[in-house]
């Protein structure tokens, strides 16, 4: 299966942006959620405070993910 996107240019300038560094967006989203993972299990100077705000920000960022139908999988 094949499939050909068409923009046309400079018209569809951001449209063709988003398409192109869609992997991009996807690895740096892939990168924050690791990052907040690993504070959240390595990160003993974390106060509690701090390690729920981490937590609420990951949970938020899940739910973002999942309502735009996305997956980091």
């Amino acid at each position: 299966m094949k499939a050909t996107l068409e923009f046309n240019l400079p018209d569809d300038q951001e449209d063709f942006q988003d398409a192109v560094n869609g992997q991009k967006w996807r690895l740096m989203v892939w990168d924050f959620d690791q990052h907040l993972r690993s504070q959240l299990k390595y990160n003993d100077k974390l106060s509690p405070e701090q390690y729920k705000v981490h937590e609420e920000i990951r949970d938020l960022l899940w739910e973002k993910i999942g309502e735009k139908g996305l997956s980091l999988d």
